[in-house]
């Protein structure tokens, strides 16, 4: 029997759209109030766009985290801009997110500028984002100096809301204001779902996640994971489960290599330990998790490569 919805039932996507590392997989994560977007304080973490869902009596919110806008130096690069400006394109609304300790600077203003088009048929929200690290006059400044960039790029902002997503300040009235401005209709997806990626892509963000954990500033942007199989280890019982996860961690050159392996294996075994436990809790099943490092020279800049990566 399928579900009744009330007649002023609202769903649709709403789109987080910013600068790198300006916490938009954070706070997506926080409004489903489940781990959907793998975070980290280095810069363009993000590569997919990721979907995470939130379903409500009264609406069904279907949130887009995307990856930072940022000026591209890579065919990658290029590729995750396209990605947003798709993204954007597309979705009921748009959510700018500008950390409440961070001037305001040209790569915003390019960002609201990018959204300016969208901005006609799609209500814009600015989000400062990050408010537990800033003071309570640093966040009126904050405030002030968003409405000043709206005016100045001519986008009349639906509303500014600062939140932070770690403290859980303000995330519910964020949900209720983006939720009040969808179109009126069914859930686009069953209730209980809270994304709509597939499992070994989310496998595969959680191994990338653990693998950017502590390493070198030029690492990051170097490091992709595919996970070339999923499968329960044969003769185990359903009261025993195993299941089996073969990945490859990719990265440029073979210096990088050594550092993802490090000393005797040490670092790889503390990869694959840290992300192993993220994935039991994503996937409710023990695993066995088989990690391996390959170099592929200068992917980010190889259509080839990159189509093999995912991108």
């Amino acid at each position: 029997m399928s579900a009744v919805y009330p007649p002023a039932h609202r769903a649709g996507f709403a789109c987080f759209v910013g600068r790198p590392n300006t916490g938009k997989s954070t706070l997506t994560n926080a409004l489903v109030g489940q781990k959907v977007a793998i975070t980290s304080a280095r810069p363009q973490t993000t590569r997919h766009t990721i979907r995470g869902i939130v379903s409500r009596p009264d609406a069904q919110l279907v949130l887009v985290d995307t990856p930072g806008f940022h000026r591209p130096r890579t065919l990658l690069g290029e590729r995750l801009n396209d990605l947003v400006r798709a993204t954007i394109a597309e979705v009921d609304v748009l959510g700018l997110c500008i950390p409440a300790d961070e001037k305001i600077g040209p790569g915003d203003r390019f960002i609201v500028g990018e959204m300016a088009k969208a901005a006609r048929r799609a209500p814009v929200f600015a989000i400062v984002t990050k408010t537990d690290v800033a003071g309570r006059d640093q966040i009126g400044e904050q405030l002030m100096a968003v409405a000043r960039l709206g005016e100045q790029t001519g986008v009349e902002f639906a509303e500014i809301v600062p939140v932070s997503a770690l403290a859980g300040d303000q995330v519910d009235l964020l949900a209720q204001l983006l939720t009040a401005r969808l179109p009126v209709g069914p859930a686009l997806y069953p209730d209980g779902d809270l994304t709509d990626s597939p499992e070994m892509i989310m496998v595969a963000e959680l191994i990338r996640e653990a693998a950017l954990e502590g390493v070198r500033d030029e690492l990051p942007h170097s490091l992709a994971v595919v996970v070339d199989e999923m499968i329960p280890r044969e003769g185990r019982g359903e009261h025993n489960p195993l299941l089996d996860i073969r990945a490859e961690v990719y990265v440029e050159r073979d210096s990088q290599k050594g550092i993802i392996i490090g000393k005797g294996g040490a670092r790889l075994r503390e990869v694959g330990t840290a992300a192993r436990k993220q994935i039991e809790a994503l996937l409710g099943t023990p695993v066995f998790l088989d990690l391996h490092v390959r170099v592929a020279k200068d992917w980010q800049r190889d259509p080839k490569q990159l189509r093999k990566l995912g991108f």
